[in-house]
């Protein structure tokens, strides 16, 4: 087990860098968004180009930075039911769609983006659209986006059974359960001490 924590640490450290890296290019997609539009306006000046890089730059924010999404475990989830569970139950439960629903998603998406990006690069398609980009790209956005989850959605199976096996520690349930635990009796005394303050 210690291997495969090992190669999740691994993988964490490659999704983390990657998703960092490309929420710069939300940077990039404004400050394109914004000369297109000084120069549409200043010179009545405008090209296709423009705005596809603005889709380009987007969609790579989109699906690069998924996994890292995942890996923080900010995506979009529904607490009404699971607030309710303990920690054990939310982590079988997360297991158990992790290894249902995520990963026979994005294996059978990777399957399908690779000929779709082939095909792409090798007829070397550009956009319909007059003055717009070559395609390639966009589409390999998509395939690498997937491989990129599909790594991390095997590094999630690995550290859910590693915290069911006791392996890791279980996850925080606040924020404070998150501190180190000299900063954690700090905060508790500080609370205990502002309460008897406030009496």
């Amino acid at each position: 087990m210690n291997f495969l924590i090992r190669c999740s640490r691994g993988i964490d450290r490659v999704t983390a860098w990657i998703g960092k890296g490309v929420a710069w290019l939300i940077l990039v997609a404004v400050l394109v968004s914004a000369a297109n539009a000084i120069i549409r306006k200043a010179f009545d000046l405008s090209s296709n180009a423009w705005l596809e890089l603005q889709w380009y730059l987007f969609g790579a924010v989109f699906m690069l930075a998924a996994a890292w999404t995942l890996q923080k475990n900010e995506h979009v989830r529904i607490d009404v039911v699971s607030a309710h569970l303990s920690r054990r139950t939310r982590l079988w439960v997360d297991l158990a769609c992790h290894i249902l629903f995520l990963m026979p998603f994005v294996v059978l998406m990777t399957r399908l983006s690779w000929p779709f990006f082939l095909r792409s690069i090798t007829t070397g398609e550009y956009s319909m659209n007059a003055g717009g980009l070559i395609l390639w790209p966009a589409k390999a956005l998509v395939l690498a986006g997937f491989v990129v989850l599909v790594f991390q959605g095997i590094s999630e199976i690995i550290k859910t059974i590693a915290m069911l096996k006791g392996d890791l520690p279980m996850p925080a349930e606040s924020e404070e359960e998150q501190l180190p635990p000299e900063l954690r009796e700090h905060a508790q005394m500080m609370e205990e001490t502002g309460g008897a303050d406030r009496a």
